[in-house]
């Protein structure tokens, strides 16, 4: 299937209204003043701390104006949003594998929603489109721009913009130094300077944030099916940068970025929709469309192990940093966490409310795991004390990518929503109880 046919697809069996909040909010008598408010200032529009505590809506929605209320609204959701499915029933059939958790855990609160930095998705199944480099800079994409906000100095800066011609400013073996016109840029990550993004026909562009121009343009296939679904930067072995693309054409392609050159391809027999390397560098976690998974050799792309247990495709992994524990997101509506030493069974089997799990994270110091739904909640799980415990944040509107700061001291989600779009930042909650002493 090709892309344009997979989104118009899900847009059709998507129930329209359901599919962006703003869309049912605007249904109300707010719609009287809708142009009004449109027009207003995007920061006055903005909501802080202070303000969510004397209990201000953390996204700025005028409960208190509408014919709905804020419970009823979300109910409504949870009855009659659509998740999407490759499997029929997928969702239904993991449940009574999925671990109980107490809710209530509060490990980051919120800090600031921004309306003027307007997060987007371009393909409904890829939602990894929000990076964070420190607690204070997080790059994301904006419609046809990746932009990066500094939530220090509330300043927007325009990196990339892909709706014209982009081209390679430095000449490296294998660039494709015509570059590309109109990039449809399916995913991203970035890591200190580094920015990769990926397109819908395999393109691959990358530019040292540090400078002018981009560095290196790269086409993975021209194959049809050509989807850049996922990209992971890491260190190599010799110390040098390297990323890999995950493509719809079951191929997992390992780049230098010190020579810009692909040195590693290993290919699957279905889509490979992510895969991320572990810690040590040694085994990398595939999933794709097919319910089973596998672990492979980083080295030579030879299978390891097999990962079996979703019901549906997979769409998301990522490694703890002990290097011993994973997890992956499915389209069942679950979370799976992995012992790589023993698969026989998973370690915690987490569910999703509303759909698929589309985006995973740990923080650099392990203690917690978040994990993304297509819309409205992020769940934050106490790692070190087995997943028992879970953070819900909860708003409303589709997500295109949660990231913690490499610090841990923030958390970023991205809202896509016609109306209420936004930037979300949490912040840690640390306990400086020991200071007490000293006063």
């Amino acid at each position: 299937m090709s892309f344009q046919e997979e989104v118009m697809d899900y847009a059709d069996e998507v129930d329209e209204d359901m599919f962006f909040a703003g869309r049912i909010l605007g249904d109300s008598e707010f719609d009287e003043d809708e142009d009004e408010y449109d027009n207003l200032d995007d920061k006055f529009m903005d909501t802080y701390a202070a303000e969510a505590r004397k209990g201000k809506d953390i996204q700025g929605i005028p409960w208190e104006r509408l014919s709905i209320s804020r419970e009823k609204y979300r109910q409504t959701r949870l009855e009659q949003y659509k998740n999407y499915e490759n499997i029929p029933q997928s969702g239904q059939g993991s449940e009574k594998e999925c671990k109980l958790t107490r809710k209530g855990g509060v490990y980051y609160e919120f800090w600031q929603n921004t309306r003027s930095v307007k997060s987007t998705i371009l393909h409904f199944q890829l939602r990894n489109l929000v990076w964070s480099t420190s607690k204070h800079d997080v790059y994301l994409m904006s419609h046809y721009s990746i932009i990066h906000w500094s939530s220090l100095s509330s300043k927007k800066t325009e990196v990339l913009n892909v709706s014209g011609h982009v081209a390679p400013s430095e000449k490296h073996p294998g660039s494709l130094l015509e570059g590309f016109s109109q990039i449809q840029v399916t995913t991203m990550a970035v890591r200190d300077n580094l920015l990769i993004a990926g397109g819908s026909q395999g393109e691959l562009i990358c530019k040292d944030l540090d400078c002018p121009g981009v560095s290196f343009c790269t086409r993975t296939t021209y194959d049809d099916n050509a989807i850049t679904n996922a990209i992971e930067i890491y260190d190599g072995p010799s110390g040098s940068i390297h990323f890999t693309a995950s493509n719809n054409d079951g191929g997992v392609r390992d780049f230098d970025m010190e020579r810009f050159q692909l040195v590693k391809q290993f290919c699957y027999p279905w889509p490979v929709n992510h895969s991320s390397l572990s810690p040590d560098g040694k085994v990398i976690a595939v999933v794709g469309d097919n319910p089973d998974g596998v672990l492979v050799d980083s080295q030579t792309g030879k299978t390891i192990a097999p990962v079996c247990g979703h019901l549906d495709f997979s769409f998301a992994s990522a490694w703890h940093p002990n290097g011993h524990m994973f997890a992956t997101g499915n389209q069942d509506k679950t979370c799976r966490v992995w012992d790589a030493r023993n698969l026989s069974k998973s370690v915690a089997v987490l569910k999703g409310n509303l759909g698929a799990i589309r985006s995973i994270r740990f923080t650099s110091d392990g203690q917690f795991m978040a994990m993304a739904e297509p819309a409205d909640f992020v769940h934050v799980y106490d790692v070190k004390n087995d997943y028992e415990k879970e953070q819900e944040i909860d708003f409303f509107g589709e997500i295109s990518g949660v990231s913690f700061s490499p610090d841990t001291d923030s958390l970023f989600i991205g809202v896509w929503d016609r109306t209420y779009g936004s930037l979300l930042q949490y912040n840690r909650c640390r306990n400086y109880s020991y200071l007490d002493s000293l006063m």
